[in-house]
């Protein structure tokens, strides 16, 4: 069983910055790819960025694209998301998941409980 644990969230002004992680346990890392979700009050889950299980491969969300940048260590068994310039529509609670494989196959089966991040005007 993979277990996955954000940590990073908080409340931040418009035009701050935040980095959110993700560790997990379980067995070798890097054979999981990995993707980062929000989801904000009152609407669906949003699919934000991925990266590979090499993290050679990723894949930013357009709304993102330029602020956001997913990154992973696995001599470390932890993801990243950088979150620059943020803004109040970025107000989510911001979730990590992995893959069965090391690449883009596959449904995410492994979730995050979630961290909560705010963007004050």
């Amino acid at each position: 069983q993979v277990q996955l644990v954000e940590s990073g969230g908080g409340l931040v002004q418009a035009g701050g910055s935040l980095r959110l992680s993700c560790t997990t346990s379980g067995r070798t890392f890097s054979s999981y790819a990995m993707g980062w979700f929000r989801q904000a009050p009152g609407k669906e889950r949003e699919y934000i960025a991925a990266i590979s299980g090499s993290g050679i491969s990723t894949y930013h969300l357009d709304s993102v694209k330029g602020r956001f940048t997913i990154s992973r260590d696995n001599t470390k068994n932890t993801m990243y998301l950088q979150m620059n310039s943020l803004k109040p529509e970025d107000t989510a609670v911001y979730y990590c998941a992995a893959r069965n494989s090391a690449y883009s196959v596959g449904a995410y089966a492994y979730w995050g409980q979630g961290t909560q991040v705010t963007v004050s005007s």
